[in-house]
């Protein structure tokens, strides 16, 4: 249960959060009763409801980075920032984009698990670069990527790890837990905090 209750709203976010169900569960091939859960906190915000649910959509077309990456990158800034709600979302994704539950678990140990190659380690290595507090990313990590990705996907790239610490640390200051995307199923796990 979050710390703030759920606002009902207008018209205007019941239809916001019946379009937001619906992609969700085309998104994660699941539709729990909670999983619109931290808009409807949003809510009490209506203003900045409507803005975060355009800003939402706009980032979730596709782009032109692989779906893998993007998804390794989500679910590993979900994973560092710890929170539930994200987790749950991201590992049903994540799982829904080809990630293996393998996968998921060998997160906390990406840079020696087999499981991953050097693109994805860079990639995961930026996640973590970036989802730091302070944010630490290397000119040598930067040029890498580069070398890989174009300025697009980059763009694509930061703008996914930077909205998903953004989503988690919302949930994890309002205390939204998991709210059952991946219920009986393999979920990452969260990392320990320093």
């Amino acid at each position: 249960m979050s710390r703030l209750s759920k606002a009902r709203g207008g018209p205007g976010t019941r239809v916001l959060l019946f379009f937001t169900r619906r992609g969700l569960a085309a998104a994660a091939g699941t539709n729990p009763e909670r999983a619109t859960e931290p808009l409807e906190v949003y809510a009490h915000a209506p203003r900045l409801l409507r803005a975060y649910g355009r800003f939402e959509q706009a980032s979730s077309r596709r782009g032109s980075m692989d779906t893998r990456y993007m998804a390794l990158a989500t679910l590993k800034a979900s994973t560092l920032v710890t929170c539930p709600y994200c987790i749950d979302l991201g590992s049903q994704i994540s799982r829904t984009l080809g990630l293996s539950d393998a996968e998921m678990l060998a997160l906390p140990r990406y840079e020696t698990s087999e499981l991953f190659d050097a693109t994805d380690r860079l990639v995961l290595d930026y996640a973590v670069g970036m989802t730091r507090t302070p944010a630490v990313v290397s000119d040598a990590l930067f040029t890498a990527l580069r070398a890989r990705f174009s300025e697009r996907q980059l763009v694509e790239l930061t703008h996914q790890i930077a909205l998903e610490n953004m989503r988690g640390r919302y949930g994890v200051a309002l205390d939204l837990g998991a709210a059952g995307f991946s219920e009986g199923m393999v979920c990452a796990l969260p990392e320990p905090r320093e």
